[in-house]
């Protein structure tokens, strides 16, 4: 079985990281057949950590676990941090095969996604903005959860 594990750094505002688990879960719904298991997990100030992730993708029964670094830039943690962990947790469980994918920032949609978000741009100024309470999602035209 297939596993997808989003990987993100972490926030200590609470409702940061739960966008990140609700992208996975958005995800694993869109995904269809293509992985069993879609999860998340945090570099820091969140959990799952990394090897707590992975090893929840391995307890579904995932025989391969791709790994997703939800970051913009080639940074210490995606060029260092992330594979070090994913490494030692790979020498933990050499029956399973890990895969990194590319992070975010690389994609090729990339540019389409910045004129996309830019296009949906809030429109609130001054004090009474409300930003990011003001956005929409794009894909339903609902407004965005609202913070606290």
């Amino acid at each position: 079985m297939q596993a997808l594990l989003i990987i993100a750094h972490g926030s200590r505002r609470p409702e940061s990281n739960d966008e990140i688990r609700a992208l996975a879960a958005k995800v694993a719904t869109q995904s269809g057949d293509a992985y069993g298991y879609v999860g998340s997990a945090f570099l820091e100030l969140a959990g799952p950590s990394i090897p707590d992730g992975i090893q929840q993708c391995i307890d579904q029964g995932a025989t391969t676990v791709t790994i997703m670094p939800f970051f913009l830039s080639a940074g210490r943690h995606v060029v260092t941090d992330v594979p070090e962990l994913v490494r030692e947790k790979q020498r933990e469980h050499p029956e399973v095969q890990m895969r990194m994918a590319p992070y975010l920032g690389v994609s090729s949609l990339m540019p389409e996604l910045i004129l996309q978000s830019a296009a949906n741009a809030c429109h609130c100024t001054g004090a009474n903005c409300t930003y990011p309470d003001c956005l929409t999602d794009s894909n339903n035209s609902t407004p965005a959860p609202a913070t606290q």
